[in-house]
Protein backbone atom coordinates (compact mmCIF):
# COMPACT_ATOMS: atom_id res chain seq x y z
CA UNK A 1 0.00 0.00 0.00
CA UNK A 2 1.22 3.36 -1.05
CA UNK A 3 1.40 5.58 1.44
CA UNK A 4 0.54 9.81 0.36
CA UNK A 5 2.23 12.66 1.56
CA UNK A 6 0.03 15.63 2.69
CA UNK A 7 1.28 18.24 1.96
CA UNK A 8 0.55 22.02 2.81
CA UNK A 9 -1.22 22.26 -0.67
CA UNK A 10 -3.48 18.99 -0.05
CA UNK A 11 -4.33 20.81 3.45
CA UNK A 12 -5.62 23.51 1.40
CA UNK A 13 -8.06 21.79 -0.23
CA UNK A 14 -8.24 19.68 3.06
CA UNK A 15 -9.68 22.79 5.06
CA UNK A 16 -11.95 24.58 2.47
CA UNK A 17 -13.91 20.95 2.30
CA UNK A 18 -14.30 21.02 5.87
CA UNK A 19 -15.62 24.44 6.24
CA UNK A 20 -18.28 23.75 3.38
CA UNK A 21 -19.56 21.21 5.62
CA UNK A 22 -19.47 22.82 8.75
CA UNK A 23 -21.43 25.77 6.79
CA UNK A 24 -23.61 22.84 5.65
CA UNK A 25 -24.27 21.58 8.51
CA UNK A 26 -25.01 24.80 10.37
CA UNK A 27 -27.60 25.46 8.30
CA UNK A 28 -29.02 22.40 7.67
CA UNK A 29 -29.27 22.44 11.60
CA UNK A 30 -31.75 25.43 11.30
CA UNK A 31 -33.53 24.73 8.65
CA UNK A 32 -31.90 27.02 6.30
CA UNK A 33 -32.27 25.84 2.68
CA UNK A 34 -29.60 26.44 0.45
CA UNK A 35 -30.31 27.51 -2.98
CA UNK A 36 -28.00 28.30 -6.27
CA UNK A 37 -28.70 31.68 -8.41
CA UNK A 38 -27.26 32.57 -11.78
CA UNK A 39 -23.98 33.62 -11.97
CA UNK A 40 -24.61 35.50 -15.23
CA UNK A 41 -27.03 38.86 -14.65
CA UNK A 42 -28.73 41.36 -17.01
CA UNK A 43 -27.54 43.82 -14.30
CA UNK A 44 -24.25 44.82 -12.70
CA UNK A 45 -23.34 45.77 -9.13
CA UNK A 46 -24.35 50.36 -9.45
CA UNK A 47 -21.88 50.15 -6.28
CA UNK A 48 -19.06 53.34 -7.21
CA UNK A 49 -16.93 50.86 -5.02
CA UNK A 50 -16.83 47.79 -7.23
CA UNK A 51 -16.73 46.90 -10.55
CA UNK A 52 -17.76 43.98 -12.45
CA UNK A 53 -16.52 41.72 -14.68
CA UNK A 54 -18.67 42.20 -18.56
CA UNK A 55 -19.77 38.79 -20.43
CA UNK A 56 -21.13 39.89 -24.06
CA UNK A 57 -23.11 36.77 -25.17
CA UNK A 58 -22.92 35.67 -28.61
CA UNK A 59 -25.77 34.04 -29.16
CA UNK A 60 -29.78 34.66 -30.14
CA UNK A 61 -30.97 36.47 -27.28
CA UNK A 62 -34.98 36.62 -27.09
CA UNK A 63 -35.16 39.54 -24.97
CA UNK A 64 -33.16 41.77 -22.95
CA UNK A 65 -29.08 43.26 -23.91
CA UNK A 66 -26.74 40.56 -24.88
CA UNK A 67 -24.33 42.20 -22.28
CA UNK A 68 -24.42 39.92 -19.39
CA UNK A 69 -22.52 40.39 -16.36
CA UNK A 70 -20.69 37.97 -13.89
CA UNK A 71 -22.38 38.34 -10.47
CA UNK A 72 -20.73 40.24 -7.59
CA UNK A 73 -22.47 38.83 -4.54
CA UNK A 74 -25.82 36.67 -5.05
CA UNK A 75 -27.74 39.46 -3.33
CA UNK A 76 -30.46 40.64 -5.66
CA UNK A 77 -31.57 36.78 -7.30
CA UNK A 78 -31.57 35.49 -3.46
CA UNK A 79 -33.99 38.78 -2.50
CA UNK A 80 -36.28 37.29 -5.55
CA UNK A 81 -36.37 34.17 -4.23
CA UNK A 82 -37.54 36.19 -0.59
CA UNK A 83 -40.16 37.87 -2.55
CA UNK A 84 -41.53 34.33 -3.89
CA UNK A 85 -41.99 33.19 -0.38
CA UNK A 86 -38.86 30.48 -0.02
CA UNK A 87 -37.99 31.51 3.25
CA UNK A 88 -34.87 31.69 4.67
CA UNK A 89 -31.91 30.56 2.33
CA UNK A 90 -28.20 30.89 1.90
CA UNK A 91 -25.84 30.34 -1.13
CA UNK A 92 -22.46 29.52 -1.22
CA UNK A 93 -21.06 29.98 -4.36
CA UNK A 94 -17.94 32.21 -6.61
CA UNK A 95 -18.36 35.91 -7.12
CA UNK A 96 -16.09 37.92 -9.35
CA UNK A 97 -14.79 41.49 -8.37
CA UNK A 98 -12.87 43.42 -11.42
CA UNK A 99 -9.60 45.05 -10.79
CA UNK A 100 -9.64 43.50 -7.35
CA UNK A 101 -6.19 41.13 -7.08
CA UNK A 102 -3.30 41.25 -4.67
CA UNK A 103 -1.91 40.16 -1.24
CA UNK A 104 -5.61 40.02 0.16
CA UNK A 105 -8.06 40.12 -2.58
CA UNK A 106 -8.30 37.98 -6.08
CA UNK A 107 -10.78 38.41 -8.40
CA UNK A 108 -12.83 35.26 -8.38
CA UNK A 109 -13.81 34.31 -5.08
CA UNK A 110 -16.24 32.78 -2.60
CA UNK A 111 -19.01 34.39 -0.45
CA UNK A 112 -21.41 33.07 1.66
CA UNK A 113 -24.93 34.95 1.82
CA UNK A 114 -27.82 33.92 3.45
CA UNK A 115 -30.95 35.59 4.80
CA UNK A 116 -33.51 35.49 7.83
CA UNK A 117 -37.21 35.62 7.12
CA UNK A 118 -38.22 38.15 10.30
CA UNK A 119 -34.69 39.09 11.61
CA UNK A 120 -33.53 42.12 12.23
CA UNK A 121 -29.82 42.79 11.56
CA UNK A 122 -28.73 42.27 15.31
CA UNK A 123 -30.28 38.66 15.47
CA UNK A 124 -28.53 38.17 11.99
CA UNK A 125 -25.26 39.85 13.88
CA UNK A 126 -25.36 36.45 16.80
CA UNK A 127 -25.49 33.90 14.25
CA UNK A 128 -22.91 35.21 12.44
CA UNK A 129 -21.11 35.46 14.94
CA UNK A 130 -21.82 31.56 16.21
CA UNK A 131 -20.80 30.72 13.01
CA UNK A 132 -17.45 32.11 13.03
CA UNK A 133 -16.45 30.67 16.71
CA UNK A 134 -17.62 27.90 15.02
CA UNK A 135 -15.27 27.57 12.11
CA UNK A 136 -12.33 28.46 14.44
CA UNK A 137 -12.83 25.55 17.08
CA UNK A 138 -12.12 23.28 14.16
CA UNK A 139 -8.84 24.72 14.39
CA UNK A 140 -8.74 24.85 18.33
CA UNK A 141 -8.84 28.54 18.56
CA UNK A 142 -12.03 30.59 20.21
CA UNK A 143 -11.84 34.24 20.17
CA UNK A 144 -13.34 37.10 22.31
CA UNK A 145 -16.33 39.43 21.05
CA UNK A 146 -16.35 42.98 20.68
CA UNK A 147 -19.94 44.70 19.69
CA UNK A 148 -19.35 48.31 19.63
CA UNK A 149 -21.91 50.92 17.90
CA UNK A 150 -20.46 52.45 15.27
CA UNK A 151 -20.56 56.34 16.43
CA UNK A 152 -19.22 55.03 19.95
CA UNK A 153 -16.47 53.05 18.56
CA UNK A 154 -14.99 56.19 16.24
CA UNK A 155 -15.32 58.08 19.72
CA UNK A 156 -13.88 55.38 21.76
CA UNK A 157 -10.84 54.57 19.60
CA UNK A 158 -10.41 58.09 17.59
CA UNK A 159 -11.92 60.77 20.31
CA UNK A 160 -13.62 61.69 16.64
CA UNK A 161 -17.46 61.67 16.74
CA UNK A 162 -18.13 60.38 12.93
CA UNK A 163 -21.41 61.82 12.69
CA UNK A 164 -20.72 65.48 13.59
CA UNK A 165 -16.94 66.02 13.04
CA UNK A 166 -15.86 68.62 10.40
CA UNK A 167 -14.32 67.00 7.31
CA UNK A 168 -10.59 68.29 8.06
CA UNK A 169 -11.25 66.49 11.92
CA UNK A 170 -11.49 63.78 9.98
CA UNK A 171 -8.80 64.40 7.54
CA UNK A 172 -6.40 64.96 9.91
CA UNK A 173 -5.68 61.44 11.47
CA UNK A 174 -4.78 60.28 7.68
CA UNK A 175 -2.34 63.18 7.30
CA UNK A 176 0.95 60.64 7.27
CA UNK A 177 -0.33 58.54 4.12
CA UNK A 178 -0.74 61.39 2.07
CA UNK A 179 -4.25 60.67 0.28
CA UNK A 180 -5.05 62.66 -2.96
CA UNK A 181 -8.76 64.15 -1.36
CA UNK A 182 -9.62 64.96 -4.58
CA UNK A 183 -13.59 63.93 -5.32
CA UNK A 184 -13.52 62.09 -1.97
CA UNK A 185 -16.75 62.29 0.61
CA UNK A 186 -17.33 62.67 3.72
CA UNK A 187 -17.67 58.66 3.75
CA UNK A 188 -15.05 57.78 1.84
CA UNK A 189 -12.73 59.86 5.01
CA UNK A 190 -14.73 57.61 7.30
CA UNK A 191 -14.29 55.05 5.60
CA UNK A 192 -10.06 55.17 5.41
CA UNK A 193 -10.37 56.37 9.15
CA UNK A 194 -11.50 52.33 9.14
CA UNK A 195 -9.04 50.52 7.13
CA UNK A 196 -6.12 52.88 7.55
CA UNK A 197 -6.50 53.38 11.31
CA UNK A 198 -8.61 51.35 13.15
CA UNK A 199 -8.77 47.46 11.01
CA UNK A 200 -5.25 47.28 11.12
CA UNK A 201 -5.14 47.17 14.98
CA UNK A 202 -7.70 44.93 15.55
CA UNK A 203 -6.62 42.22 17.56
CA UNK A 204 -6.11 38.52 15.93
CA UNK A 205 -7.70 37.47 19.00
CA UNK A 206 -10.86 39.30 18.85
CA UNK A 207 -14.12 38.86 16.93
CA UNK A 208 -14.61 42.83 16.25
CA UNK A 209 -18.28 44.04 14.96
CA UNK A 210 -19.73 47.12 14.45
CA UNK A 211 -23.77 48.32 13.81
CA UNK A 212 -25.40 50.93 13.15
CA UNK A 213 -23.81 52.94 10.22
CA UNK A 214 -24.34 56.63 8.99
CA UNK A 215 -27.92 56.53 7.29
CA UNK A 216 -25.10 58.06 4.20
CA UNK A 217 -23.59 54.67 4.50
CA UNK A 218 -26.66 52.51 3.98
CA UNK A 219 -26.20 50.66 0.64
CA UNK A 220 -29.33 48.40 0.61
CA UNK A 221 -30.00 47.92 4.51
CA UNK A 222 -32.86 50.13 5.94
CA UNK A 223 -32.66 53.68 7.56
CA UNK A 224 -34.09 53.86 11.55
CA UNK A 225 -35.52 57.54 11.95
CA UNK A 226 -34.03 59.32 15.02
CA UNK A 227 -31.73 62.08 15.19
CA UNK A 228 -29.37 61.32 14.19
CA UNK A 229 -31.11 58.59 11.60
CA UNK A 230 -28.66 55.62 10.99
CA UNK A 231 -28.67 52.82 8.85
CA UNK A 232 -29.55 49.19 10.09
CA UNK A 233 -26.32 47.39 9.23
CA UNK A 234 -23.23 45.43 10.54
CA UNK A 235 -19.66 44.76 9.50
CA UNK A 236 -17.57 41.85 11.16
CA UNK A 237 -14.19 41.40 11.31
CA UNK A 238 -11.37 38.55 12.49
CA UNK A 239 -8.64 40.48 13.95
CA UNK A 240 -7.53 42.72 10.91
CA UNK A 241 -9.72 40.65 8.33
CA UNK A 242 -13.27 42.05 7.04
CA UNK A 243 -15.37 39.06 7.11
CA UNK A 244 -18.99 39.94 6.70
CA UNK A 245 -21.44 42.43 6.02
CA UNK A 246 -24.99 42.25 7.06
CA UNK A 247 -28.48 44.65 7.06
CA UNK A 248 -31.52 44.85 8.09
CA UNK A 249 -32.80 44.27 4.64
CA UNK A 250 -34.71 47.64 2.50
CA UNK A 251 -37.80 46.09 1.00
CA UNK A 252 -39.10 49.69 -0.46
CA UNK A 253 -38.71 49.53 -4.18
CA UNK A 254 -38.93 53.44 -4.93
CA UNK A 255 -36.10 53.99 -2.31
CA UNK A 256 -34.18 51.20 -3.01
CA UNK A 257 -34.22 52.64 -7.21
CA UNK A 258 -33.18 56.03 -5.70
CA UNK A 259 -30.02 54.41 -4.05
CA UNK A 260 -29.13 52.82 -7.24
CA UNK A 261 -29.79 56.57 -9.16
CA UNK A 262 -27.85 58.16 -6.72
CA UNK A 263 -25.04 55.30 -7.01
CA UNK A 264 -24.70 55.78 -10.96
CA UNK A 265 -24.52 59.49 -10.36
CA UNK A 266 -21.42 58.78 -8.28
CA UNK A 267 -20.26 56.32 -10.99
CA UNK A 268 -20.95 59.38 -13.53
CA UNK A 269 -18.54 61.96 -11.06
CA UNK A 270 -15.71 59.29 -10.90
CA UNK A 271 -15.56 58.81 -14.69
CA UNK A 272 -17.17 55.15 -14.58
CA UNK A 273 -19.89 53.57 -16.72
CA UNK A 274 -22.86 53.38 -15.54
CA UNK A 275 -24.31 50.23 -14.74
CA UNK A 276 -27.96 48.30 -15.46
CA UNK A 277 -30.49 48.60 -12.59
CA UNK A 278 -32.24 45.28 -11.70
CA UNK A 279 -35.16 45.74 -12.54
CA UNK A 280 -36.50 42.59 -12.04
CA UNK A 281 -35.37 42.91 -8.47
CA UNK A 282 -36.95 46.37 -7.87
CA UNK A 283 -40.05 44.28 -9.70
CA UNK A 284 -40.76 41.70 -6.36
CA UNK A 285 -38.82 43.76 -4.01
CA UNK A 286 -41.98 45.16 -2.31
CA UNK A 287 -43.11 41.78 -2.09
CA UNK A 288 -40.18 40.74 0.41
CA UNK A 289 -40.81 40.03 3.70
CA UNK A 290 -39.55 41.73 6.68
CA UNK A 291 -35.66 40.00 6.97
CA UNK A 292 -32.22 40.69 7.28
CA UNK A 293 -28.60 39.23 5.47
CA UNK A 294 -25.30 38.96 5.61
CA UNK A 295 -22.63 38.13 2.95
CA UNK A 296 -19.13 36.37 4.66
CA UNK A 297 -15.65 35.76 2.69
CA UNK A 298 -15.12 32.43 2.43
CA UNK A 299 -11.22 33.24 1.48
CA UNK A 300 -11.09 35.39 4.47
CA UNK A 301 -12.40 33.20 6.98
CA UNK A 302 -10.07 30.52 5.55
CA UNK A 303 -7.04 32.95 5.90
CA UNK A 304 -7.89 33.46 9.71
CA UNK A 305 -7.96 29.78 10.30
CA UNK A 306 -4.51 29.42 8.44
CA UNK A 307 -3.10 32.27 10.36
CA UNK A 308 -1.95 33.67 6.85
CA UNK A 309 -2.45 37.38 5.61
CA UNK A 310 -2.08 35.97 1.47
CA UNK A 311 -4.74 35.02 -0.08
CA UNK A 312 -3.16 32.83 -2.22
CA UNK A 313 -2.28 30.73 1.00
CA UNK A 314 -6.07 29.30 0.84
CA UNK A 315 -6.67 29.03 -3.21
CA UNK A 316 -6.48 26.15 -5.05
CA UNK A 317 -5.04 28.08 -7.84
CA UNK A 318 -4.63 32.00 -7.43
CA UNK A 319 -5.57 34.75 -10.09
CA UNK A 320 -1.87 34.34 -11.52
CA UNK A 321 -2.36 30.35 -11.72
CA UNK A 322 -5.51 30.16 -13.03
Amino acid sequence: MVAHTVTPFHQRLQGRAQLYALIRAFFAERSVLEVETPILSAAGNTDPNIESFSAPFSGHVDAGARERWLRTSPEYPLKRLLADGVGDCYELGRVFRNGEAGERHNPEFTMLEWYRVGWTHRQLMEETITLVEAALATVGRRAEVLIEGYRQFFIDELGIDPLHAAIDELREPLAPYRIDPEGLTRDDWLDLLITHKLQPHFPRGRITVIHDYPASQSALARIRPGEPPLAERFELYLGPHELANGYHELNDAAEQRARFKHDNARRRERGLREMPIDEQLLAVLGQMPDCAGVALGIERLLMCLADTDRIGDVLTFPFSQA
